[in-house]
């Protein structure tokens, strides 16, 4: 499964700039990857990780804004198309014999 966040923050003020960087931060820091601007996702192992996660993300929220979530399975997931521009490194197909289990 996958947990995908959208957000939209402003950045007028020199706090709500300091706000989006640290909501960025911690999304990054978290395993979270960049998807495209303002849109992030990560793999998640199960439902008991899709419940950790939203809660660290709802403890983490900007004050303000808009922030929104989505879990799809990687099917789902496999499913979107690219209109335009090219995929990211992140989004190179990985064949099943590539994957390493630990």
């Amino acid at each position: 499964m996958r947990l995908i966040v959208f957000f939209d923050l402003p950045m007028v003020t020199k706090a709500e700039k300091r706000a989006y960087v640290q909501f960025r931060r911690f999304l990054l820091n978290d395993g979270y990857d960049m998807i495209q601007w303002s849109v992030y996702g990560r793999l998640l192992n199960g439902r008991d990780a899709e419940i950790k996660h939203l809660a660290r993300l709802t403890n983490n929220l900007p004050p303000a804004g808009s922030v929104r979530c989505m879990t799809v399975t990687e099917k789902q997931f496999a499913g979107i198309k690219l209109l335009v521009g090219m995929p990211l490194f992140q989004e190179k197909k990985v064949q099943a014999s590539q994957i390493l289990l630990f």
